[in-house]
């Protein structure tokens, strides 16, 4: 189900369909460094990350993170979308792309779409975003598309410490 558009890009739900493309992106240097190796390695890993993860979370609160494909080609680079934590009061914003697609703009555009969806389309007042303070990319596209730090917070008791940005819109 296609969720957004934008100029450049389609945002859709996951789909069982997408399992390749996911093993190939969480399995990316990148990923791995800066969000955590999710042990996704097979196809059948990342059948049962998709059902568990993004399609489980558009069942539960009717967002989760998305496909994000080149509107042009469908070609699929990353994703992007809302994550809703146990141990956060308000939906997260995550993305991640492919590394040959950084540095084009595809991630504040998808950003800023998903933000925008949220507040318009959702009514969710509040979004919030943790980042490693090494993950200095992440955190430039965060306060470009309207989020501010506000504190560190650790999310478990044995994680490091995060950044922790918000967007209010009340």
């Amino acid at each position: 189900m296609r969720v957004l558009e934008t100029k450049r890009l389609t945002l859709r739900y996951f789909s069982p369909d997408d399992a390749e493309f996911i093993v190939r992106l969480l399995n990316e240097p990148s990923f791995i460094e800066f969000i955590g190796d999710k042990g996704v390695r097979t196809v059948e890993e990342a059948n049962q990350y998709l059902l568990n993860g993004p399609m489980d979370s558009y069942e539960q609160f009717g967002y989760g993170l998305n496909m994000v494909e080149l509107k042009e080609t469908g070609e699929p680079i990353g994703m992007c979308g809302l994550v809703r934590r146990e141990n956060l009061d308000d939906a997260d914003i995550g993305y991640a792309f492919l590394e040959q697609y950084w540095s084009k703009g595809y991630a504040r555009e998808s950003a800023e779409a998903v933000l925008e969806h949220a507040q318009n389309t959702l009514g969710l007042d509040r979004i919030v975003a943790i980042v490693t303070p090494e993950n200095r990319s992440s955190i430039k596209l965060l306060e470009k598309v309207g989020l501010t730090f506000e504190r560190m917070i650790q999310i478990s008791d044995d994680d490091e410490e995060l950044q922790f940005f918000v967007s209010d819109a009340r």
